[in-house]
Order: structure tokens, then C-alpha cells, then sequence
């Protein structure tokens, strides 16, 4: 048992290195590139590992230098960046008809980082049908718009482009070179594109808790409260975070920018509600954007750390710390600070190891942005905004960037690949870690010391 723990703990890290060395070796081909020539391996290290790890950072622009190959060896990154490469691995076993043996569960189960394997095949199942059907009728909705914009072919290419990116929280497209700013004042494309975030962001969890419910609450004739009840307290939490972490952002970049002719100051009043909301949203670890990063006031500026370190919500495709994570770090401060041992939500107990997991995850992801952001400014030349919001957007996968990322030197843009590679291994590696290791028995008991705190 331990060596299979050992091994899972090794290999998911190991799993996303391959793809991505396997990405960037495609991508440095002359297929891959619009004029046909070699790409050096930076370039393509840089943009396999903002493509497997859906963060959407890029330091040559998408659209005009990759070909129409390259595009599709990203899309295909992203896909399985989004699934994960032990999920990807785990449905081709299960599609050939593979034995799945308990090292095969235990191996999937922590890729997904669940707390049990019963039934994690039909989950496998569930969770491949539920992504091809909302990536699908992304496509369809997006391609109302690109159709008459591009044509059948390169609308219906763009569409399922977007739509992936979008639901796996990349950031990445083909559109234009600037994101989705020429959509700012386009409702369809920015509802959608929202839409698929967010879902993405919420976990596969929550899906399966809303769906089954909402449908008992509909055949039940059972009233909106009545079925919120019934969801499980996981779901309940993630939604009740995600929500408030939304309206908040929402209401602060909409104040805080109304006036700024250069992101949506000299919009109409509901483009400036809208494009508020699509920043709070995008800013979940998405990395769309509809005006400059730049641009934003310095208190935008660091209402987007917060959202960015938090990120998405437990077993999904975004990035971040995770919303829940995020809460019970908060709620084992305000324990504290009232003395409080009981840790009840939903009246549910929240186990004292799961406190001490979500601390954990918090400070070793503060500690490794600090220590990255210091790197980055010693070895180019940045201010620490620019670069704290950099290194945040990497490691939290997020893809926004302060017009910084383009002129990375090659140290920087090291430091980014690395920051992008832990944002999407690290929480995962981490609860595994920490999650149920067998307790060593102990040999002898110390005295108490007296260490003096504060």
C-alpha cells in the first residue's frame, strides 16, 4: 500500500512533465509554426506548459505564429491538461475495455483527489460524457456568432476552440490578438464564455450533486430553497464562495473602474455592468480578457491577487488554491481567534485535518509566489505589481498577464513555466500528501516545551 501511495504521488507530476516535453517537442517542428520554420525549445516549452497546465500565458502571439497544426496539438493540450493525464489514460483503458486493478483505482482516485474509489469508473464515465456535452454546446452558441463572422469552416474551428479553452479555464484562442476585446460589447460570446468557466470551475463533484438533485427538486415540485437543502455540504460550500467571490469582484471592478476611459470607462452602462462581471468571472483562473490588465487602478490591481490566488473549486479544471480550500484556511483563523474547537458548516464537522491540509496548501502556495516573484524581479526588469501579478496568474493558472509575458527574458520565462507547472500539480501533489498518511507509532514521548507565540 505504501508503494502504490509512493508511486501515485510520483507519477501524476511526472505524468504532466511528459506531456509537456511531448508538447513541446511537436511544437518546436516546422509543421507547427505559420512560416514553416523551427521554433526554439523555450517558445515551445513555454507555450506546451501554458497549454497542459490551462493557464493561457504566452509569449508569441497564438493566432498569427502557430499553424493550423499547431493549434490542434494545443487544443489537444489543453484537453488533456484540462482532464488530467491520469483521467485521459484511465477512459482509454476503460474505452479498450483494460482491467482496472486497485493500484489502477487508487492511482485515478487521487488523480481526481477524491476521498474514496467506490464507483469512481461510472464517475470516470460521468465526467467525460458531462465535459463533450457542455464543450459541445458551447460550440454550438459560439458559433452563431464566428460562423458569420469567419465562415462555416473557421467559425465551427474557432467555436470548438474557444469553447474548450473556456470550460478547461485556459485563456488560450484563436481569435485575434487581443484576447476577446473585440467582444466587449458582444453579450452572446461573453454570456457563454462565462458560462463554460464557470462551470468548469465549480468541479465535477458539484455537477453531479446539482444535476441529480435539481431533477429530483423538478419531478418533487420541491421550491428553490427546498432543493439548495438537499445538496450535499461540499456543493454547498462551493457554491455559496464561488457566488459571494463573484458578486464581490463584480461590485469592485464595476466602482472601481466605471471612470477609467481605459478599460470600461468609455463603455455604455450595461457593457460596464457586463464587462465588470467578466472580469470577476475570467479572473477565477480563466485568462480571457475584454481590455487591458494594465490599464486597471491599483485597487483593481489587488482585488485581482485575491481572486486569482483563490481560484476555482475542488476537482475541476481551474486553478488557485480552490474556493474550499480558501474557506476553511479563513474559518480556522476565525476558530481560533474565538476559541472556538467546534468547526461546524452546514451541520456537518469539519475534521481537524482538513483544517491543518488547507493551511498547509495556503502557505506553501503564498511561500513559493513570493519566493518566484523575487526571482523574477531580480532577473528582469519589472516592477513588483507587474511581477507579483504574474507570477500569481501562472501559478494560480489563470493566463492574465499585465502586457508583462511577451518580454520575459529566458530566465524569466523559466520561472514562469515552473510557476504554471506547480499551480497545477501543486494542489494536487500536496493533498496527496497530506491526505491520511498512516501515523508512524510513536517510539517515545517528549515533554512540552515552552515556545513563546506573537
Amino acid at each position: 500500500m505504501k508503494l502504490k501511495r509512493v508511486s501515485s504521488m510520483r507519477l501524476i507530476p511526472i505524468s504532466f512533465l511528459v506531456a509537456i516535453f511531448a508538447g513541446a517537442i511537436m511544437l518546436t517542428l516546422p509543421i507547427s509554426s505559420a512560416d514553416g520554420t523551427w521554433t526554439d525549445f523555450i517558445t515551445a516549452l513555454f507555450t506546451a506548459t501554458t497549454s497542459v497546465c490551462v493557464t493561457g500565458l504566452t509569449v508569441v502571439d497564438t493566432v498569427s505564429y502557430w499553424s493550423s497544426f499547431g493549434h490542434v496539438i494545443i487544443l489537444c493540450l489543453i484537453q488533456v491538461g484540462g482532464f488530467g493525464i491520469i483521467t485521459v489514460i484511465s477512459m482509454i483503458m476503460l474505452l479498450t475495455q483494460k482491467k482496472f486493478s486497485l493500484g489502477d483505482r487508487k492511482m485515478l482516485q487521487d488523480s481526481l483527489n477524491l476521498q474514496t474509489d467506490t464507483g469512481i469508473l461510472k464517475m470516470l464515465i460521468k465526467i467525460f460524457r458531462g465535459t463533450l456535452t457542455v464543450e459541445l454546446l458551447g460550440a454550438a452558441l459560439y458559433s452563431i456568432e464566428f460562423i458569420p463572422r469567419f465562415g462555416i469552416g473557421k467559425g465551427i474551428w474557432v467555436s470548438v476552440f474557444t469553447s474548450i479553452s473556456a470550460f478547461c479555464n485556459a485563456g488560450i484562442d484563436i481569435i485575434g490578438t487581443n484576447s476577446l476585446g473585440d467582444f466587449a460589447s458582444n453579450p452572446l460570446v461573453l454570456f457563454v464564455t462565462m458560462f463554460l468557466i464557470v462551470l468548469g470551475g465549480l468541479g465535477y463533484v458539484v455537477w453531479f450533486d446539482l444535476s441529480a438533485n435539481i431533477r429530483k427538486g423538478f419531478e418533487r415540485r420541491f421550491n428553490p430553497v427546498q432543493i439548495f437543502k438537499r445538496f450535499g455540504e461540499h456543493t454547498k460550500l462551493v457554491l455559496t464562495v464561488t457566488f459571494s467571490l463573484i458578486v464581490i469582484g463584480w461590485a469592485v471592478f464595476f466602482i472601481a473602474e466605471f471612470n477609467n476611459p481605459a478599460t470600461i470607462g468609455n463603455m455604455s452602462l450595461v457593457d460596464k455592468v457586463i464587462n465588470s462581471l467578466f472580469e470577476s468571472i475570467t479572473l477565477r483562473t480563466a485568462g480571457f480578457a475584454t481590455f487591458s490588465q494594465h490599464a486597471m487602478t491599483d485597487f483593481s490591481c489587488v482585488i485581482c491577487y485575491v481572486l486569482m490566488f483563490v481560484g476555482g473549486s475542488p476537482v475541476g479544471t481551474a486553478g488557485g488554491i480552490k474556493t474550499v480550500t480558501f474557506f476553511l484556511a479563513l474559518m480556522g483563523i476565525i476558530s481560533y481567534i474565538r476559541s472556538d474547537d467546534a468547526h461546524v458548516l452546514f451541520h456537518r464537522r469539519v475534521s481537524d485535518e482538513a483544517l491543518r491540509k488547507a493551511s498547509v496548501i495556503v502557505y506553501v502556495s503564498a511561500f513559493t509566489i513570493i519566493v518566484l516573484t523575487l526571482i523574477i524581479i531580480a532577473t528582469n526588469p519589472v516592477n513588483m505589481e507587474d511581477a507579483l501579478f504574474e507570477v500569481i496568474s501562472a501559478s494560480a493558472t489563470v493566463g492574465l498577464t499585465r502586457d508583462f509575458t511577451t518580454t520575459l527574458n529566458t530566465v524569466g520565462r523559466i520561472i514562469i513555466i515552473i510557476a504554471m507547472y506547480l499551480g497545477r500539480i501543486g494542489p494536487i501533489s500536496m493533498a496527496i500528501f497530506f491526505a491520511g498518511r498512516p501515523k508512524k507509532e510513536k517510539k517515545c514521548n517528549y515533554l512540552e516545551g515552552k515556545f513563546f507565540v506573537g
